[in-house]
């Protein structure tokens, strides 16, 4: 485990610079601990847990995380302080970045107003198309390599994510809806869809409303960060569509659509796009009930995955399969 005034000291910071360290809640992996400066400036230190059990995929997710917030180099995301990413370096890995303002979406207690949120989802979109304007020069996946390095296909690339989550779920005896051979035979029958991408664009894949911090008065907020970016990759912006509307569908969301067309993203939804984005739900919705198991969830969360993912995985695997046979 990281020592925290340690990884400060590493970065600069003296125990006379440092007012506070206060331990930040809602991460799911990483450890994360706000620190706060004597002159007032303000910064969040990451390191990962002392005896990591998790996915295949989540190996270094600090390198990703690093990644995302280097290449993206958009205000609403934190600036990169120092970061140490090798594991066996001395004192540990870590990750020391600034802090954006606000709160997580999440944990807004004022209900927000419908224009404010038709603005802020806007304001989002225009953000996230940014983001996909990025391209990678070495290849599609994960930078950290968890599953190897990166592969010159995004096909190539999509296919050992999906390959290590189902060996991951099989390994934990997590709980599927399906049997993981009748999932990989269905990913394998879509896979062509996935050629269609072409160029290796910077996806977050985890935007959900908890990773979307909001600043401002009511009334008078506005997007203050996109944060939590470990679980980036390069490969098809449509990927982010699955986040962004967490179990439901992002064509119904105009607002942050109509940002996002404004802002430069591709925002048509051909029978290719909604073929993948029924790929990625799939993947999405695989990772969500297979690190159920490492992350020891309690019997009522269980209970909600199995009622609210597993009919949800099946539907896109319906959905995939549906676009699949019509091609055919």
């Amino acid at each position: 485990m990281t020592d925290l005034r340690a990884a400060a000291s590493a970065a600069g910071i003296t125990a006379g610079d440092i007012l506070d360290l206060e331990p930040l809640t809602g991460g799911t992996y990483n450890t994360v601990t706000g620190i706060t400066l004597t002159d007032g400036r303000a910064w969040v230190l990451k390191t990962p847990p002392a005896h990591p059990t998790g996915l295949g995929y989540e190996r270094d997710l600090l390198v990703n995380e690093a990644t995302f917030y280097r290449a993206a180099a958009d205000p609403r995301v934190p600036d990169v302080v120092r970061a140490q990413l090798a594991p066996a370096a001395t004192g540990g890995p870590y990750l020391l970045m600034t802090r954006c303002p606000g709160q997580p979406w999440t944990s807004v207690s004022d209900p927000l107003r419908a224009e404010e949120r038709l603005r802020l989802r806007g304001e989002l979109g225009g953000v996230v198309a940014g983001f996909h304007a990025v391209t990678g020069t070495d290849g599609f996946g994960y930078p950290a390599a968890p599953l190897g390095p990166l592969a010159a296909t995004w096909r190539e690339a999509f296919s050992a994510m999906t390959d290590a989550v189902l060996a991951d779920a099989d390994a934990f005896g997590a709980w599927l809806p399906v049997p993981s051979a009748r999932v990989r035979e269905v990913l394998a029958g879509a896979a062509y869809a996935l050629d269609d991408v072409t160029r290796p664009a910077l996806v977050h894949f985890d935007l959900w409303d908890g990773n979307l911090l909001v600043d401002g008065e009511p009334g008078n907020r506005r997007l203050g960060g996109v944060v939590d970016g470990e679980r980036m990759f390069w490969g098809d912006p449509v990927a982010d569509f699955v986040s962004l509307a967490l179990l439901e569908d992002l064509a119904e969301d105009t607002a942050f659509l109509t940002g996002y067309a404004a802002g430069g993203g591709d925002a048509e939804f051909t029978p290719s796009v909604r073929l993948r984005i029924a790929l990625y739900s799939v993947y999405l919705y695989l990772i969500m009930l297979a690190e159920a198991v490492p992350r020891g969830y309690d019997a009522e969360q269980l209970g909600w995955l199995r009622a609210e993912v597993g009919p949800r995985l099946v539907a896109a695997l319906a959905d995939a399969e549906g676009a699949t046979r019509t091609r055919a």
